[in-house]
This record gives C-alpha cells, sequence and structure tokens, in this order.
C-alpha cells in the first residue's frame, strides 16, 4: 500500500471513484453498499471473505447483517475521512459477489 492511499480524497476525487464503483454512495464521510444474497449462509459467507480480506489489509469495514443482506460502510480513520483504501476494500467486497 502507498501512502496515497491514506490521504484523504477531495469531494472531486470521490466523485470520481464513486463512477466506476455505481453501487456505492457516499454518505456521511464514508462509502457504502448494500450486497443482496440468496439466503443467510450465502451472507455469511460473504462477511467471512470480507473480515479475512480486511486483517490483511488492517482495514475493517463496519458491516451490518440483516439475514441475506450485508451492508459494508467504510472510510480510513486515520485520515478523518475516505481514501484510497476505502475504494480498494469496495473494489475487493465488489469481485466477492
Amino acid at each position: 500500500m502507498t501512502e496515497q492511499a491514506l490521504i484523504k480524497m477531495s469531494e472531486e476525487q470521490i466523485a470520481a471513484a464513486l463512477e466506476t464503483h455505481s453501487e456505492w454512495i457516499e454518505l456521511n464521510n464514508q462509502i457504502q453498499r448494500t450486497f443482496a444474497f440468496d439466503d443467510f449462509i450465502t451472507s455469511m459467507k460473504f462477511v467471512n471473505a470480507i473480515a479475512e480480506y480486511a486483517e490483511q489489509v488492517q482495514h475493517h469495514p463496519d458491516m451490518l447483517i440483516r439475514y441475506n443482506k450485508v451492508t459494508l460502510t467504510v472510510s480510513t480513520h486515520d485520515a478523518s475521512g475516505i481514501t484510497q483504501k476505502d475504494f480498494e476494500l469496495a473494489t475487493k467486497a465488489d469481485g466477492l459477489v
């Protein structure tokens, strides 16, 4: 990971990044997406895969689990906002679906 990944992004940079992450939204200085699955077991497999990735990169999203729906909310606390690191996690999450 580069130092650039930890620098708070401008609103313009966030807007550009959200164009390539169309399922994600900006909300309260964080990015968020809700994923829907066929059932609870599949939701939990996704959560476990995200947890493993988050531990590897030491960047942990907030996760809300509602039966077959999982909402990920992420920002970089050290930067007090959204960074490239958050979009790297978004890309990984999107790729797991």
